[in-house]
């Protein structure tokens, strides 16, 4: 998906290269590209997920305890 940044009239070319930066880094295509930089084995992709869905239940869990005076 390329991304296209036509200068404005006026506007100098850091200008330019800002909105250029942050529409990449809302794209979503440099964390992508970090991403793919390496090859990432099946197995290691799954166990990266269940990590990940771990720690969103424990902090779901001690937000909670927080809520209601437990912690």
């Amino acid at each position: 998906m390329p991304v296209k940044v036509l200068k404005k009239e006026g506007e100098s070319a850091a200008a330019m290269m800002y909105r250029f930066t942050k529409k990449i880094q809302q794209g979503g295509i440099l964390k992508e590209a970090k991403k793919r930089r390496f090859y990432e084995r099946p197995k290691n992709k799954n166990k990266r997920r269940v990590l990940a869905l771990k720690r969103e239940t424990k902090k779901a869990e001690v937000q909670y305890k927080k809520r209601w005076g437990l912690l």
